[in-house]
């Protein structure tokens, strides 16, 4: 259930974190629901460019939470301009990531961010410094994170288990769409097109770029492989926290129609001791195959361990274990990905997924579509955070924004 209207009685008002939602999509109205459904949260302001999104949110709260007072919004800085707002959340295409946040940041607000962390490698940077000047909170959002299979996979990986592990797998299968021809035709009253656009570069109108589609064009996101990086690349970083990137090596296929992005990308990392590779489609792997579209291999000295999402299988030798019994429980369970912000916005701690975490785990990914975009492979210094002696893969490290919309 998503109402506690008795538990929300017995919180009193001073104890309250008072929460003002961004980006009212699918995963922005996924937000609201899950800040509802805790009872220490108020739910104080709604802001979406699109009208109909706005409206139809505020129904949903009107249902959750009947006599709410929250306000609506068409610009997110009003929201940051008031003082009586706590945390915000973030659901906007990634192109606004890293300057609502950063934005939040300086207005003294914390923030939950859906995933990935920014658009580019200088957004994430600007982020942590802010957010360390600032003396913020941030959570990503990876909601899988906070699961327990996850826990589990990285305590059994640290167990040692599995030997020293050198070799880790990662992929996700699934191509984007094919939007055919451009249908430019004017925006819609109850979208601020200009504002949605933002930072990116200026475009005509069309409904195949705009809500959810977005991510299938590279002035907003990263295709499938920048959408599901940070899910399953979580498990892998969170295990291991590789160290010493050394190279990385990408490879593709442009997407066909009017979506730009990759239409498949696989990409070959290089760390100290360790190698971690990206596919398009399962490895050829014991397990691979039954596993669905997404997951985890990693490789040890002794054995091997498969994962997605929700379950795990270890091999030792060759043979399934099924009673790991004997590795114990190291890992602190999560009370869940949203009370672990609220959590920690309490005790101004940093929650699992915080944002020096996040930078780590989004980078590679960033990285990995610049390889793409200039089709070859690419040396990087982990101490500078610049590629060595590649002037035009450099200049991909930050997006150039649109000068009006350059807010942060």
């Amino acid at each position: 259930m998503l109402m506690f209207p008795d538990m929300l009685r017995k919180v009193a008002a001073s104890d309250r974190l008072r929460v003002a939602h961004i980006g009212l999509g699918g995963m922005g109205n996924a937000h609201m629901k899950w800040f509802a459904a805790i009872p220490e949260v108020e739910i104080v302001a709604l802001c979406d460019v699109d009208q109909l999104h706005l409206d139809s949110t505020m129904k949903t709260l009107d249902t959750l939470r009947p006599g709410h007072k929250a306000q609506a919004y068409r610009d997110f800085r009003h929201i940051l301009d008031r003082k009586d707002i706590d945390a915000i959340s973030c659901a906007t295409p990634d192109h606004w990531h890293s300057q609502v946040a950063t934005l939040a940041f300086k207005a003294g607000k914390d923030v939950y961010c859906e995933k990935p962390l920014s658009h580019d490698v200088r957004g994430g940077q600007e982020m942590l410094k802010n957010l360390n000047r600032y003396d913020r909170v941030f959570q990503l959002g990876t909601q899988i994170h906070a699961g327990d299979n996850y826990h589990r996979v990285v305590e059994l990986v640290r167990s040692g288990i599995l030997g020293k592990v050198h070799t880790v797998r990662l992929w996700k299968s699934g191509f984007p769409p094919d939007f055919g021809p451009a249908a430019y035709q004017p925006a819609p009253k109850n979208l601020d097109w200009d504002m949605w656009l933002g930072p990116a570069p200026l475009s005509e109108y069309d409904p195949q770029r705009c809500h959810f589609n977005w991510r299938y064009f590279s002035d907003y996101g990263g295709g499938v492989f920048g959408d599901f990086w940070s899910h399953i690349a979580d498990v892998a970083f969170w295990a291991l926290q590789p160290k010493g990137l050394k190279s990385i090596n990408a490879r593709g296929e442009q997407n066909t129609g009017i979506s730009n992005v990759q239409r498949w990308i696989d990409v070959d990392y290089e760390y100290q001791d360790l190698n971690i590779f990206w596919t398009s489609q399962a490895p050829n792997v014991p397990g691979a195959a039954s596993r669905g579209n997404i997951g985890a291999y990693f490789e040890g000295e002794k054995g091997t361990l498969i994962c997605d999402y929700n379950t795990h299988e270890v091999r030792i030798g060759g043979e399934l274990m099924l009673d790991l019994t004997k590795v114990p429980i190291t890992v602190e369970r999560s009370p869940g990905h949203q009370q672990n912000f609220v959590n920690a916005v309490k005790s101004r701690t940093q929650p699992e997924s915080n944002l020096e975490y996040a930078r780590k785990l989004t980078l590679p990914m960033h990285l990995g579509l610049i390889s793409y975009k200039v089709g070859r492979k690419l040396e990087w210094s982990e101490n500078r955070e610049k590629f060595k002696g590649d002037r035009e893969a450099n200049s991909l490290l930050s997006i150039e924004k649109r000068k009006e919309w350059d807010l942060a």
